[in-house]
Formats: C-alpha cells, sequence, structure tokens
C-alpha cells in the first residue's frame, strides 16, 4: 500500500476523453483524429460484432474501411481512447479475457496494408496483460541434429516450450488430426490470409502450400509458454523480416565430412537423396554464418556440451527444474458502469459504485507505455495498477502482479 501520485486527484477530469459515446442508443463510439471521424460500435443490424466506419471532414463523405484481424464480439457498450497510432477500445461488461482491444488506424501493418490494397485500412488486435518470453527460431540442415537438441529441451522443461502448429492445404494423412499435426486449408484461404501478412513464414511444396501463421505463435504464448519454431533457413529469413521479436539460432556441425558420416549413419536415405542434402546443407551452412539472420551460431561437435549452450542461451543455466512465466500480470474486472481519463501514457479508469452510506470509487491505471506487437497478432505490455477505494480524497494504492 501507498500513496497514490497526485496528478490522479488533481488532473483526473482535466484532459478530456478523445473517444465519447453517442447518445443515441446504439452503443457507438466517436474518436477524431485529424480530418477522420472514427465511428466504432455495433452494426445496426444486429450482428455480433463491432463495426467500424469512417467519416471525413474534408471531403464530407463516409468511407467504409478494409477491417482486418478478427472483430471482437459486440458488448453492452465500451469507451474509446486514441493512443498514438491505434485506439484503444475497453468494453463495458466483457469478460476479464475480453475487455482490452485495439483498433489500428496507422500502425506499420495498416500502412502496408494500404498500400498494397490502395484503400483505407485499418486492423483488430486483441490486448493483453504483460509480455510473453520471445520466441526461439531454431534452423540447421538436415542431419545436424537440430530436432535432438530441441526433444531433450521439450523433455527437461515440458512446461516451459511449445510448438506452433503450421498451416498447409494438402490432404490431411493417416491419423493426422485438424489443429493436432497441421491446421488442414483450402489454397485459396491460405493464399488469401498470406496477403494478408497473417503468415510469418511460407513455402511451396510439391504443389501445396506450408506455413507458420502469426495465430499459431500467438496461442503457445496465450498458453504461458514459450514458442519454438524449427524452420529452415529462407523461413528463418521470412521471420527476421517480419514484425516478430525473436531469438534465431543456427545450428552447424563440426564439419561437412561429420554431417556426411551422420547422414549415412542413419541409413534411410539413397545415394542420391544423400548428395543432395550435403549440397543443400552446403548453402545453409553458408546462409547460415553470413546473412546476419542468426543471432547465435551453435556447432553441435559434443551433443550434452552443444545442449547446455542451448539452454544458458535460452537462459536456462544451471536449471534443475523451471515454472512456466506467465504470459500475463493479472486480471481485472471491468464494470459495466465506468468512465475513462487518459493523462500521457496512463489511461485513467473511474469505476463507480453505489453503498448504503455513500458513493465510493474504484481506479483502475492502465499503463500503454510500452506495448509490444499488434495485428495480426496480439497486442502485448499492458500493464496496470489497481488503486483502492477512495472518498474524501483519501486513496490507497495496490499494484497487482
Amino acid at each position: 500500500m501507498g500513496e497514490a501520485p497526485a496528478f490522479l486527484v488533481d488532473d483526473l477530469q482535466n484532459e478530456p476523453l478523445n473517444g465519447f459515446e453517442l447518445k443515441n442508443g446504439t452503443c457507438k463510439t466517436i474518436t477524431t483524429i485529424g480530418n477522420k471521424m472514427y465511428v466504432i460500435g455495433g452494426a445496426d443490424d444486429g450482428t455480433l460484432s463491432i463495426e467500424v466506419q469512417i467519416f471525413d471532414r474534408s471531403l464530407g463523405e463516409w468511407i467504409h474501411p478494409t477491417v482486418h484481424g478478427t472483430k471482437p464480439l459486440s458488448s453492452k457498450g465500451h469507451s474509446a481512447v486514441f493512443l498514438n497510432d491505434r485506439i484503444l477500445i475497453l468494453k463495458k461488461g466483457a469478460k476479464s479475457d475480453d475487455q482490452i482491444w485495439f483498433l489500428e488506424v496507422d500502425t506499420q501493418y495498416v500502412r502496408q496494408q494500404q498500400k498494397q490494397l490502395g484503400t483505407e485500412v485499418v486492423a483488430w488486435s486483441k490486448g493483453v496483460i504483460g509480455n510473453a518470453e520471445k520466441p526461439v527460431v531454431i534452423s540447421g540442415p538436415s542431419g545436424v541434429g537440430k530436432g535432438t537438441l530441441i526433444s531433450m529441451l521439450m523433455k527437461e522443461f515440458p512446461s516451459m516450450f511449445g510448438f506452433s502448429v503450421s498451416h498447409t492445404t494438402r490432404a490431411p494423412r493417416g491419423m493426422e488430426k485438424d489443429g493436432v499435426h497441421y491446421h488442414f486449408t483450402e489454397k485459396s484461404v491460405m493464399e488469401k490470409e498470406i496477403k494478408d501478412g497473417k503468415f510469418l513464414e511460407f513455402a511451396s511444396v510439391h504443389g501445396n502450400l506450408y506455413g507458420t501463421s502469426v495465430e499459431a505463435v500467438e496461442v503457445v504464448a496465450d498458453a504461458g509458454k514459450r514458442c519454438i519454431l524449427d524452420i529452415d533457413v529462407q523461413g528463418a529469413r521470412s521471420v527476421r523480416s517480419s514484425s516478430l521479436e525473436a531469438v534465431f539460432i543456427f545450428v552447424c556441425p563440426p564439419s561437412m565430412e561429420e554431417l556426411e558420416k551422420r547422414l549415412r549413419d542413419r541409413g534411410t536415405e539413397t545415394e542420391e537423396q544423400i548428395l543432395k542434402r550435403l549440397r543443400n546443407a552446403a548453402a545453409e551452412i553458408e546462409q547460415g554464418k553470413s546473412s546476419n539472420i542468426f543471432d547465435f551460431i551453435l556447432y553441435n561437435d559434443n551433443l550434452e556440451e552443444c545442449y547446455e549452450k542451448l539452454k544458458k542461451l535460452l537462459g536456462l543455466g544451471g536449471c534443475v527444474a523451471a515454472t512456466p512465466k506467465s504470459a500475463a500480470l493479472g486480471e481485472f474486472n471491468l464494470p459495466l458502469d465506468h468512465s475513462v481519463s487518459k493523462i500521457d501514457d496512463k489511461i485513467i479508469i473511474n469505476c463507480i459504485s453505489s453503498g448504503l452510506e455513500k458513493e465510493s470509487k474504484n481506479l483502475i491505471m492502465l499503463d500503454v507505455s510500452a506495448l509490444k506487437g499488434g495485428a495480426p497478432g496480439r497486442t502485448r505490455g499492458l500493464d496496470f495498477q489497481a488503486i483502492g477505494s477512495f472518498s474524501d480524497g483519501l486513496i490507497g494504492m495496490e499494484r497487482l502482479s
């Protein structure tokens, strides 16, 4: 417990909210950014999503933007707060994991999509309290032992790491299950999602598309785990050029002679296949060492020693047992009756409740100074402080973590 910052009492009502609720019973807000007025709210036709319209005051006409991302479900109302390049949406009466959303209006992703499509674009992204561990991209030529290293990591720390489930346009084989072995999808659907920037990397193999979606990586982070991506150098290059912040590790053999020996000792491939893998490996090793894609290069001469080095790179050196780092710092429940103000990078949520004796107030201070990510994935890095109930100018603050 401690004293609340002085500005909370003195300045709470000094800066008016840009997004205000329309008083026509439609649960819509309007946020003005330059010459554009963003009207956000439930559709008049009763659909269960929050619609977006833009009125251009300079042209005097309505714009119906292309909307990317998963639209939030409608609620009993919402508040809107303009940030630098996006609008924060706080849904009233929603569940704790569905309260915070962002409508991106001028982020890098939105600008790229506008340039590509030649139309007005906005994009939805779900807000998440706290941060997630950076995903780990591991690459290396066939036979180098990266699969074994990953298996060792998953066995020792099963609750800390997880794999993203890749997408493919080929048909399931045997006992393969959708969402477990692959996300099986139609080629036209995957091609559109690639065009919309929803994939970190993809490749065409024998006429079928394979790839890693942003959503697949986010799902692992949502579960409180660190995502591992086992992909080739070309895929790693695509991920490096994306907005995803990751740790890139390339695993090298001690020599090409040793790599050839390991491939031959497996006894699973023909001479032609071995020679092809060796040619590909030479090209991958050259790219891995010289392309500035990778943050670290590990030489797998001795498996146990290489594994210990891998753990050290991931901050696991000397760990006997570890617990997963939560993807979130905590949760708060946003009541239906609240008002919102913005003070610099702090969003002040004023929750009012009436008791038998007198009215009391609870404040939640949402910190948006360290946002990370965004469409087509999650927006992370949110932090908050709950400020205990106050009346007559007496306030108590408690940090939730």
